[in-house]
């Protein structure tokens, strides 16, 4: 369905760069910003959206979790771990679909293991913004744009032994909310263009097998470092944003109840590292090794704020004979810094190659931007039939 909008350039950026703390607002607080609330907000937020049905049925949980091809964007250190040798998954996700029928997130990600111990990989996430109508000031038509935002991965990860590995991923952005758009008023107007940038994660993982009361268990780490890259313009180099730079830490623990049932918790924490805002709401301008390593100490409320802008990601997951899943989670965040909080919930089937997961959001509040948030992701792994045996690991 098409929605009539009356915008600005201006507005459209704002719209697209606070879209994802859309739960923390209210009709008077409509950016998210008070005496008492100071939201982090990035341009291409999109990026920071959980793709996948599983890790999203898990509360956002997946820098730990066991590797499938999805593992790019959660933790690509993982892939070199994975237990088939190429693989791609396919995602879907309708956004807002409570208030809007037309704006979505598809992922698609494969992996290609060359030798026992690494593996290489790609993805896309797409994000499309629905179309939307311009109206001048005289409410005269303008014409129409089909907002949209896209990231190209290229991955390549490692085993260093049994338990250890390091994976790094190149990528691509692209954000064109406007088109080339240029005002008709040079003098008040705004004049604007798709915005690009590059940036780069790097990950670590570590896994070790246990044995506890005489059950097998696993219990696994991980850290990445997201998006570091350049920062991101619509109009000129005076006016550039930073991408959602973020760190993730995360843990899984898993043990195997008996040679059918299997069961997993996982636990993560996000923390942008960008700048945070100030008392009037307003952004640091600082480069981009400042604002990663500033954002540690920048909060106008001290420590107690810096705390504040973690983010707890906390699942789990059921498998019975590898075959069919049950998964449950909850994201908190603070009230302060956006107030998502949401339940989640999904399943999982495995057979053979091919695998398929979803997951629902139940936010804490009613009538909420999120509620009913869908997700559906398909696998496909296969094996090689001549598969390179020398190995680190060996």
């Amino acid at each position: 369905m098409n929605r009539l909008k009356y915008i600005s350039i201006v507005a459209l950026i704002l719209f697209s760069t606070t879209l994802i703390m859309a739960q923390g607002t209210t009709p008077q607080d409509p950016i998210g910003q008070s005496d008492d609330r100071r939201v982090i907000t990035t341009a291409v937020p999109f990026l920071t959206i959980t793709p996948d049905a599983r890790a999203g049925a898990m509360g956002d949980a997946g820098v730990a979790t066991t590797p499938d091809a999805n593992a790019v964007y959660w933790n690509p250190a993982k892939l070199a771990f994975i237990n088939n040798d190429v693989g791609f998954s396919l995602s879907y996700t309708p956004w807002l679909g409570k208030i809007i029928n037309d704006m979505s997130i598809t992922y698609l990600s494969g992996y290609y293991k060359f030798t026992k111990e690494q593996a290489v990989a790609v993805s896309m996430k797409y994000f499309d913004l629905g179309e939307i109508f311009f109206r001048d000031g005289e409410g005269n038509s303008t014409g129409d744009f089909n907002p949209r935002e896209v990231a190209f991965d290229a991955t390549y990860s490692r085993m260093l032994s049994q338990k250890l590995g390091v994976g790094i991923t190149a990528r691509y952005i692209h954000s064109n909310l406007t088109g080339n758009f240029s005002s008709p008023n040079p003098t008040t107007g705004a004049d604007a263009r798709p915005g690009n940038s590059v940036a780069a994660d790097i990950a670590v993982y570590y896994n070790k097998d246990l044995l506890l009361s005489g059950t097998n268990s696993n219990l696994a780490l991980g850290a990445v470092i997201s998006n570091i890259g350049s920062k991101l313009t619509y109009s000129d180099e005076n006016n550039r944003d930073f991408i959602p730079t973020n760190l993730r830490l995360g843990s899984a623990f898993t043990t195997n109840l008996d040679p059918y049932n299997k069961l997993t918790f996982a636990l993560d924490f996000n923390k942008l590292l960008v700048p945070s805002p100030q008392e009037d709401g307003s952004e640091k301008d600082e480069s981009l090794l400042n604002g990663i390593f500033g954002s540690f100490g920048d909060a106008q409320g001290g420590g107690s704020e810096e705390l504040k802008e973690v983010t707890v990601s906390a699942g789990a997951e059921y498998w019975y004979n590898d075959t069919f899943a049950a998964r449950v989670g909850y994201f908190l965040e603070s009230e302060e810094k956006g107030n998502r909080k949401y339940l989640t919930m999904g399943l999982g089937f495995r057979y053979q190659v091919f695998g398929v997961d979803f997951a629902y959001l139940i936010p804490k509040e009613q009538e909420h931007p999120l509620a009913e948030t869908l997700r559906f992701t398909l696998l496909f792994n296969f094996e090689k039939k001549n598969q390179e045996e020398q190995s680190v690991t060996d």
